[in-house]
């Protein structure tokens, strides 16, 4: 990735065009994803943005890892500088994601700086692994198995990620979230286990 936001624009006409390139339907793509037709349609349409997780879900089931969709990118050494750091983002400009950990054989864990903007809401979703965040700006709405919790700056969740969850900004102004959680987000651990066997 070249840092740039706009190259990652139009994700749902790229998960559209995967889906009609392999000759799947809607139905097929969505059952193998473990989400609504209605949402995925949604979704290639541009009028949903989905969570890391969602799109993991959808970039399998279309056979391939998510930096199809948005850029994998490449591994680094331990260090990422500030202004340099791989960033983007899902849908029109709801949520920016700014990658901070780096890429090597056995790492488990994803680190991201999220900026969330006012109106965002996820959908609730669950997986295998563990997530923390701690907020660094603004106020938050987290859910965890149907508890609705308001978070403000300085405050933090540690969860199993398999527990239902979601987040939304309801407020005037952006949130910034420090994120880390197991989810192999770009697949990386998936491609070394392969590269193994």
């Amino acid at each position: 990735m070249d840092g740039t936001l706009e190259e990652t624009l139009g994700i749902g006409g790229m998960i559209r065009s995967r889906r009609q390139k392999l000759d799947m339907t809607l139905n097929e793509v969505s059952e193998a994803a473990g989400i609504s037709t209605g949402y995925l349609s949604l979704i290639e349409r541009d009028k949903a943005t989905p969570t890391l997780t969602t799109l993991a879900r959808i970039a399998a089931a279309l056979g391939v890892g998510m930096e199809a969709f948005v850029g994998k990118p490449q591994p680094a050494d331990c260090i990422t500088r500030e202004g340099a750091r791989p960033r983007f983002l899902l849908g029109a400009s709801e949520v920016t994601y700014e990658r901070l950990g780096a890429v090597f054989p056995g790492s488990e864990l994803s680190c991201f700086v999220l900026t969330i903007q006012p109106g965002y809401k996820s959908e609730k979703t669950g997986h295998a692994g563990e997530e923390t965040f701690y907020l660094l700006d603004g106020r938050l709405e987290f859910t965890l198995e149907g508890q609705r919790m308001v978070l403000s700056a300085g405050d933090s969740a540690h969860y199993d990620s398999t527990r239902a969850h979601a987040w939304s900004n309801p407020f005037d102004t952006p949130a910034r979230v420090l994120w880390t959680g197991t989810l192999d987000i770009f697949g990386d651990l998936n491609a070394s286990q392969k590269r193994a066997e």
